[in-house]
């Protein structure tokens, strides 16, 4: 099946110039979603993975998805003030300013090999500090996942220069 002739390209959202690669399409399409999760799962299926980190908001369809076929915990990581306990949070670097993503503080326990799961990669600041939380836990990033990589955006070797295994079911040129 063409996983990549699924994901719907939307022009100029959400701003002039910018190729939008909405996964919504993909996940919408009941053979395409199950054949999607079978790749993941065939991948990861050796590893030992205790949890799967995702990120809001798309990174939670992919990843709860896949942490319940691998047998492991989900882990939501949220924008503040969206999750009822006690977090930790990592600030990061948007292209004009900064966000911060944040989880529970008990969510990962020391020694746990944690997968992180979004729908795309771009500049990679959001997966950068994904990885931070998981090590600041005492987790281990097993690898970073991604339906979508924009390789324009550098997004996948920064996550490989700070060390992190990278791997994105598709590519798309341009942004």
């Amino acid at each position: 099946m063409d996983l990549k002739a699924l994901v719907r390209t939307i022009p100029d959202h959400p701003k002039p110039g910018i190729q939008f690669r909405d996964i919504t399409t993909l996940v919408g399409h009941a053979q395409g979603f199950a054949t999607l999760i079978e790749v993941l799962h065939a991948r990861y299926m050796a590893e030992r993975i205790d949890k799967v980190v995702g990120m809001e908001a798309r990174g939670f369809i992919i990843g709860a998805a896949l942490a319940a076929d691998l047998r492991a915990g989900f882990v939501p990581l949220r924008k503040p003030g969206k999750l009822p306990f006690r977090t930790l949070g990592c600030d990061y670097a948007l292209e004009y300013g900064m966000d911060r993503i944040e989880m529970h503080v008990d969510a990962i326990s020391s020694g746990e090999r944690v997968l992180v799961v979004d729908d795309l990669i771009a500049t990679g600041g959001t997966a950068r500090a994904a990885c931070a939380l998981v090590r600041e836990s005492g987790g281990e990033v097993v690898e970073c996942c991604f339906v979508v990589d924009l390789p324009e955006l550098g997004g996948r070797k920064l996550l490989e220069r700070a060390g992190h295994r990278v791997y994105a079911v598709m590519a798309f040129e341009g942004h």
